[in-house]
């Protein structure tokens, strides 16, 4: 099946016998055997020197690749068991994210799970991702953006309100309501990573200028280069409030998705969803 999948993907025979260090023929061959049980063509091989699906290979494709979710979730599940308590959980967040829900969350889980090791690391959008990824975390917090790596699951657990927002000196702060002509006038300050955007990031600017953290473009707003969409716990830190004006705008941002992230065969162990859980609490009891 897993073979059926990769081939589908890269359509070539050739490809997948070097990327699995097999023989060309015991490729053909595995393909073979599973048409041969599910009594189908998966592929038309008259069809030129690269295979393309047939109508049933096209509709058992994607039925196929759940089969093999399942079984990354089964064999996470498995490992999970005979693991028992985590000694260790590595949780990485996004930099930007709210930070008394996490503190309370860690506070429960430390009065919980007394024995066992925390690491927490802070990173970009992209970075939090990579490092669930490449197994460098176990759990990660992220706002939602449009893109995540399959090998991901990800929950929703709640919101953040967004606000636009013009630094102190900026023409826009004397404005007793701005109109979506007025912000079109102005540089937009976007918050963007390189493989995605987050929800709210369309332009509304002619002029756009791009970052990858919050807390950049806050630097950006408090030099008076520009406006932007900001989450409010970030616009009300200290060191900010004193910076940054809060614009009665007609354009009101999309709230930011907070969401939990873990890879699907790394099932949570029991620490892991009781921090999970928590976290999803606390985030709630601020909304």
């Amino acid at each position: 099946m897993r073979l059926f999948v990769s081939v589908a993907e890269q359509r070539s025979f050739s490809a997948v016998a070097r990327d699995q260090r097999k023989a060309q023929s015991a490729v053909s061959n595995g393909i073979a055997l599973l048409e041969a049980d599910l009594g189908l063509s998966l592929f038309d091989r008259s069809s030129g020197r690269q295979p393309h699906l047939t109508e049933a290979g096209s509709v058992l494709l994607e039925e196929a690749r759940e089969v093999l979710r399942q079984c990354e979730r089964l064999n996470g599940r498995a490992l999970s068991l005979t693991r028992g308590e985590e000694a260790c959980l590595r949780l990485a967040q996004d930099e930007a994210m709210l930070f008394q829900p996490v503190l309370d969350s860690l506070e429960a889980l430390a009065g919980q799970y007394p024995l066992m090791e925390v690491q927490l690391s802070s990173a970009a959008q992209g970075d939090v991702a990579r490092k669930l990824v490449e197994r460098k975390a176990d759990l990660g917090l992220l706002f939602y953006h449009d893109q995540i790596p399959e090998a991901l699951e990800r929950r929703v657990v709640g919101s953040v309100e967004m606000v636009t927002v013009c630094g102190v000196n900026h023409p826009l702060a004397k404005q007793k309501y701005v109109t979506c002509q007025h912000l079109a006038q102005f540089r937009q300050l976007l918050m963007s990573t390189q493989t995605s955007v987050y929800p709210g990031s369309e332009a509304a600017s002619p002029l756009v200028w791009r970052a990858d953290s919050f807390y950049v473009l806050a630097e950006w707003l408090m030099s008076g280069l520009g406006w932007a969409w900001l989450p409010r716990h970030i616009v009300q830190y200290p060191t900010y409030q004193q910076q940054m004006v809060e614009l009665d705008s007609e354009w009101t941002p999309p709230a930011l998705v907070v969401e939990l992230v873990w890879r699907r065969d790394e099932h949570l162990g029991p620490a892991a969803r009781f921090l999970a859980e928590r976290f999803a609490e606390c985030l709630q009891a601020i909304d």
